[in-house]
């Protein structure tokens, strides 16, 4: 009787681990079951990109617009992030797995539609203060910046986003968008793992002794910036497409002048990314 109850009392044991087992990989849909038991190796994240804004608004009216009918976005990081158990608390409006209306007409390194392959962060920032020509933006604060470098960090290591995919909104659609704008913390972030940024050994030895503001070949840095992502022709003319273009690449990686032109400390930092990120 005793071996008896003993083998009872395996076989409910073993029933009861096979229902939890069943019941741990079956995800019940209503009009059918799916069973998840079994794992493909070869996936990756939909995620290919991660791109920043600002919204040119202020957090009411930012959140307003963007749960609205027109624009989405994945996360909003305001501009004073409150603190809830030590850490900043950003705004997810979107999960991940589902497309953003953020993007709009762009393209990065051949890839168009990016709205279906990437991840979008508005940050609360008013852009320029005062007409565009004044030169004056709004600085993002600290307390701002350390929340956007926390999702970003976390962002890009759930989906492996290589360095040179982390752009800004004026990157992807430079005829359209100047967003993040040139007080954009792009070093902050390279520095705390996220994005891309030349060596400055290497910008020092591919300017080679010119000066910064000399004039250089426009069909290079056009090559050069298109090579790394941009979509620009290769024309060698000066219009006001290139030079938005160059534009928005001085915004992003040397913002202290980003009138367009193609100096030779333009065209030195453009050859040090592709020597770091796409090396012959």
């Amino acid at each position: 009787m005793t071996r008896l109850l003993k083998l009872v009392g395996l076989v409910a044991s073993s029933a009861a681990l096979m229902l939890a087992a069943c019941t741990t990989t079956q995800i019940d849909r209503g009009s059918y079951i799916a069973d998840t038991q079994y794992k493909a190796r070869n996936a990756d994240s939909r995620v290919r990109f991660l791109v920043m804004h600002y919204t040119e608004i202020d957090e009411a009216r930012s959140l307003a617009v963007l749960t609205g009918d027109d624009v989405s976005v994945h996360y909003v990081v305001p501009d004073a992030p409150r603190i809830e158990r030590g850490e900043p608390v950003v705004y997810q409006l979107v999960p991940e797995n589902m497309r953003a209306w953020h993007a709009g007409v762009s393209s990065w390194q051949g890839a168009t539609e990016l709205n279906a392959s990437s991840i979008g962060i508005e940050n609360v920032n008013l852009g320029p203060i005062g007409p565009l020509s004044d030169g004056k933006w709004q600085p993002y604060p600290p307390a701002q910046v350390d929340a956007l470098i926390k999702l970003s960090r976390d962002i890009v290591a759930r989906h492996n986003i290589p360095p040179t995919r982390v752009v800004g909104h004026s990157d992807i659609a430079p005829q359209r968008k100047i967003d993040p704008g040139p007080l954009f913390p792009w070093r902050a972030l390279y520095d705390a793992g996220v994005g891309a940024w030349p060596d400055d050994v290497t910008v020092a030895a591919r300017l080679a002794g010119r000066d910064r503001k000399a004039p250089a070949d426009v069909r290079a840095l056009q090559e050069k910036l298109k090579r790394y992502g941009y979509d620009v022709a290769t024309d060698g003319v000066l219009d006001n497409k290139t030079r938005r273009v160059f534009s928005a690449f001085q915004m992003h990686f040397r913002p202290s002048d980003y009138a367009g032109d193609a100096d030779a400390e333009s065209d030195a930092i453009a050859q040090a990314l592709l020597d770091k990120y796409f090396p012959r």
